[in-house]
C-alpha cells in the first residue's frame, strides 16, 4: 500500500502549491489555444480521429502479422532485432550490447519506453555514462527527477530554476532567457555526441509495410544520436506498429497537433537499417529491441485492448483536471494522467496501482481529447470494477460484505436508516475533528445530511 500512501501525500502537497498549479494551468491554456487552431486546419478533426482509431484497431488486431513483416524487412537490411518479454530482459539485452561494444558513454534521445523499464538507472549501476540529449529530459536528469509529463518533461520548472540548475551543475548560465539556456545545453551536448560510443533512441511509430522506424522530435537531437555514434540501439514497444507507410500522412500531423499544438513536428525521420554502402552517415550497427512488458496481456483483454492504440501524445494529460492539480510526479509511475491510470494497473499490477483509477473525476475530457478515440474514462471505471472483484484489502472486503448483507435485507436496511438518523447529530458535533470517522471526506467536502424521511415514506404520506 506504499504507492497509495505516497500518492495521497504527494497529491496533498502539490494541490497546496498554488504557484505551481497556476504555472501549469497557464502553460496548458496556451497549449489549448494552439491545439484548437491546428485542429481547425483539418478538413474534419473528428473524421481524422475516426480514421486514426480504425488504423490502430487494424494494427493491434493483426499485430502478429505486422511484427513478422516489420522484423523481416529490418533484418533484410542488416538490422539486428531482439525481443524482450520483460523490462529485465530488455535491460539485459541492451547492457550486453554495450558490453560487447566495450562502450562506456551513451548519448540518449527521448524515450518514455526506456523510462518505463528504468533503463538509465540500470546502466549507470553497471558503470555506463548515460546522457539525455532532449533538452527537457537533460534538465530533469540533472535534477535526478523523472519526467513530469510525457511530452514536456520539465514543464513544471521556471526559467529561473533552470538557470540556477545550470549554474550549479554546469557552471554556466549567463541569463534566464530560453536562447541562452539552450546554448549552454548545446555546448555541453555537442561534446557528449563526439565522445559517445553508442546512440540510443526510442521510436514513435514502426511501419510494417516498409520495415521502418519513425522518430519525431523538435530539436534534432535524435538525428545526431543516430548519425554520430557507430552503434545505434532503439527500444520500442510492440504496440507502436502502423500497417502502412501512408498512415504517417495522418499520424504525424495528428501527433503534432494533439501533442503540442503544432502543424507538424520539426523533425520527422525514418530509419530502415544501419549505414549502407555509399551513405554519408548513420550507425555501422543498429539494434532494435521490441518490448512486450505485459502488453500482450492487455492485448488479450478484449474490453480494454484499445488502450494499446495510445500514441503517447499527452493530450489526455493536458485536459485532465486531476493532472493539472496534482502534477505528473504525484502518480509515481512513468505514464501519468488518464492514460497512465488506465495502463499502469495492467503493466505493474492492478491491486498495487488501483488507486490511480480512482484519481479521476470521470468528466470524460480525456476521451474527448484522445486523437485515437481510446475510451479512457470508461476504462477507469472498468479498472475500478476489476479491482473490487479481485483481492481488495481486508477491511474493504469486510465493508463490502456487511453492505451486501444489509442491502439485501429490508429489515436491516430500515434499521440502518434509523441508526443513520440517530447518528447524524453526533456526526455534526465531531465533523472535521480528529474523532470524525468520515474525516477523509469532510476535510474538503460536506457530508450530505440524511433526510428525515425516505422518498417512499414521503410518497405514501402524500397520497
Amino acid at each position: 500500500m506504499k504507492s497509495v500512501t505516497e500518492f495521497k501525500a504527494r497529491a496533498a502537497e502539490k494541490t497546496g502549491d498554488l504557484r505551481l498549479r497556476q504555472f501549469i494551468r497557464t502553460a496548458l491554456r496556451g497549449y489549448e489555444v494552439a491545439r484548437d487552431k491546428r485542429k481547425d486546419a483539418f478538413q474534419s478533426w473528428e473524421s481524422a480521429r475516426q480514421a486514426a482509431a480504425e488504423t490502430k484497431w487494424q494494427a493491434i488486431h493483426h499485430l502478429d502479422e505486422h511484427l513478422v513483416a516489420l522484423t523481416t524487412k529490418l533484418e533484410a537490411r542488416g538490422t539486428k532485432v531482439h525481443w524482450a518479454s520483460t523490462g529485465n530482459q530488455a535491460r539485459e539485452i541492451i547492457a550486453q550490447i554495450l558490453r560487447d561494444k566495450k562502450a562506456r558513454s551513451i548519448i540518449k534521445s527521448k524515450s518514455m519506453t526506456s523510462e518505463e523499464i528504468h533503463l538509465n538507472h540500470a546502466l549507470e549501476a553497471e558503470g555506463f555514462q548515460v546522457v539525455e540529449s532532449d533538452l527537457g529530459e537533460f534538465i530533469v536528469q540533472l535534477r535526478h527527477e523523472a519526467p513530469y509529463h510525457i511530452v514536456f518533461p520539465s514543464m513544471h520548472l521556471t526559467r529561473d530554476e533552470i538557470r540556477d540548475l545550470f549554474q550549479k551543475e554546469l557552471g554556466d548560465a549567463p541569463s534566464n532567457t530560453p536562447e541562452d539556456l539552450t546554448m549552454v545545453a548545446r555546448r555541453v551536448m555537442r561534446q557528449k555526441y563526439l565522445q559517445a560510443d553508442v546512440g540510443f533512441t526510442g521510436a514513435n511509430f514502426a511501419i510494417a509495410e516498409t520495415g521502418m522506424i519513425s522518430i519525431t522530435e523538435n530539436e534534432g537531437n535524435s538525428r545526431l544520436t543516430a548519425a554520430l555514434p557507430k552503434t545505434m540501439v532503439t527500444l520500442i514497444g510492440i504496440e507502436k506498429v502502423l500497417p502502412r507507410f501512408a498512415d504517417l500522412a495522418l499520424f504525424l500531423p495528428m501527433l503534432a497537433t494533439a501533442g503540442a499544438g503544432q502543424p507538424m513536428t520539426c523533425y520527422n525521420t525514418m530509419y530502415s537499417g544501419p549505414r549502407q554502402p555509399g551513405e554519408a552517415d548513420g550507425p555501422e550497427e543498429w539494434h532494435v529491441v521490441f518490448l512486450d512488458n505485459r502488453r500482450t496481456e492487455l492485448l488479450a483483454d478484449a474490453e480494454q485492448r484499445d488502450a494499446l492504440h495510445c500514441i503517447r501524445c499527452g493530450a489526455c494529460l493536458n485536459v485532465c483536471p486531476v493532472f493539472r492539480n496534482v502534477g505528473g510526479h504525484t502518480y509515481g509511475t512513468t505514464y501519468s494522467g488518464p492514460v497512465g491510470s488506465v495502463i499502469t494497473p495492467h503493466l505493474r499490477g492492478l491491486q498495487d496501482w488501483k488507486h490511480l483509477s480512482n484519481a479521476s473525476s470521470l468528466c470524460g475530457a480525456c476521451t474527448e481529447a484522445c486523437p485515437v478515440k481510446i475510451d479512457l474514462h470508461h476504462h477507469l471505471l472498468q479498472n475500478r470494477r476489476n479491482a473490487s472483484a479481485g483481492q481488495p484489502a481486508f477491511f474493504e472486503r469486510l465493508a463490502y460484505r456487511i453492505f451486501a448483507i444489509v442491502a439485501n435485507d429490508p429489515k436491516l436496511w430500515w434499521l440502518a436508516k434509523k441508526m443513520g438518523w440517530l447518528a447524524q447529530p453526533l456526526h455534526n458535533f465531531v465533523e472535521r475533528s480528529p474523532l470524525d470517522p468520515a474525516r477523509a471526506w469532510t476535510q474538503s467536502r460536506e457530508l450530505p445530511q440524511i433526510q428525515p424521511e425516505t422518498f417512499k415514506d414521503w410518497w405514501r404520506n402524500r397520497k
